[in-house]
């Protein structure tokens, strides 16, 4: 047994579709039995049995015709009011003419009912209700008066009318309380479709966050080394072939870690970035700073961190003439903060760029945030978080 609850089997669906239209689409020619029986065992001409079976037929083959719509859910079926409104009164006449003959005739409410639930699963929300207390005043009218005009008694046409209005009152909610469950079970796997196709955008989300970290940190490695080694040639030719050698080894780290990247098998964890980062300001000439324990740090923001500090450094290379960098790590029970702070940085010039946009979103899946604040030269950009699962 599968206890996954994200698991969906398609199969399960189509046995319920099946299942609805079974209950929804035959409904009206089963319903029209009930005029049949009256037209075998009722006291009617030849010519009385041969128009009262046109008309059943026309009733149940157009309530048939409005039936199959109804697997898209409600609302959704022809709009023809003029033919609807025609076959729906030539149903009720039959009616009458069947109950002003005999008693038996109110088996033709049967129908009549099924076609009105029918009707108030096609129209609007809006129009439902009155469509539904519309046809009930017509129809328990229509019954009064036969009725009235079969028997002798007034209160024979009264006991009708109740009988016709609780009985198209059970039929017509047995067809909507249908259509409204499957109307139900479409809106929830429409939802399901949905949330699949957001889960992909995030998805796609995440992937181009990551790749930009990878490919914008190590690019930037790249071309500072590129310069330094380009201004070394000629004057320290032994000091440029080791910068270059550094550019094609980073170049190699970018390639491993790109396709790790696409492959999703890419974890960063904040000590290794933190080394990372070191590393590469230093080489540019940037004087670093690390205060506080990376390994206090959860496992689970552990990644979420590392981004921030790769993003951070990658900042400072790229928009800043930095000779300081201090990173700051604070670890207060389940919640964690880094700080990144250096100096040299270029006039802001708007409200950040797609990388610091990127983490505020990474930032938001575990209720954390991210601040970038500049004041004067100098540039600070904070991460905050908790643990998942951990209460404060």
């Amino acid at each position: 047994m599968n206890d996954d609850p994200t698991d969906f089997d398609p199969r399960r669906l189509a046995r319920l579709r099946r299942y609805t239209w079974w209950s929804i689409v035959p409904l009206m020619p089963v319903y029209a039995l009930f005029p049949a029986a009256d037209l075998v065992s009722g006291p009617y001409t030849a010519p009385e049995i041969v128009v009262l079976a046109l008309v059943a037929l026309l009733v149940a083959v157009d309530g048939t015709l409005l039936s199959a719509p109804l697997m898209r859910g409600f609302g959704h079926g022809p709009r023809h009011p003029a033919a609807r409104g025609a076959v729906f009164a030539a149903g009720l006449a039959a009616m009458g003419y069947a109950i002003q003959a005999h008693p038996a005739g109110l088996v033709w409410v049967v129908p009549i009912g099924g076609l009105i639930g029918v009707h108030v699963a096609l129209a609007e929300t809006r129009l439902r209700w009155p469509i539904e207390i519309a046809s009930l005043v017509v129809t328990a009218a229509a019954v009064w008066v036969a009725a009235a005009l079969g028997g002798p008694h007034p209160m024979i046409g009264m006991f009708a009318a109740f009988y016709a209005v609780v009985i198209v009152a059970m039929v017509s909610a047995l067809v909507v309380g249908v259509v409204w469950f499957w109307d139900m079970v479409l809106e929830l796997d429409r939802a399901r479709s949905v949330s699949g196709e957001l889960a992909i955008a995030r998805e796609r989300l995440r992937f181009a966050a990551d790749l930009h970290d990878v490919q914008g940190h190590h690019l930037q490695a790249i071309a500072l080394k590129a310069e330094l080694a380009e201004r070394l040639v000629g004057n320290d030719d032994e000091a440029a072939r080791a910068q270059a050698a550094e550019v094609a080894e980073l170049a190699r780290t970018a390639l491993r870690d790109t396709r790790a990247v696409v492959q999703g098998y890419r974890h960063s964890n904040l000590t290794g970035e933190l080394a990372n980062a070191r590393e590469i300001l230093e080489a540019a000439g940037v004087r670093t700073e690390v205060r506080g324990d990376a390994t206090l740090v959860p496992p689970p923001l552990q990644p979420l961190f590392g981004a921030l500090v790769r993003e951070g450094t990658t900042n400072v290379l790229r928009h800043s003439r930095a000779r300081h960098c201090a990173l700051e790590i604070t670890v207060d029970g389940p919640r964690t903060s880094v700080v990144l702070r250096n100096d040299g940085a270029n006039p802001p010039g708007g409200a950040g760029g797609s990388g610091i946009d990127g983490l505020r979103q990474r930032f938001a899946t575990l209720s954390g945030h991210v601040e970038a604040r500049h004041d004067g030269e100098h540039f600070e950009l904070t991460g905050t978080a908790e643990e998942p699962g951990v209460a404060a």
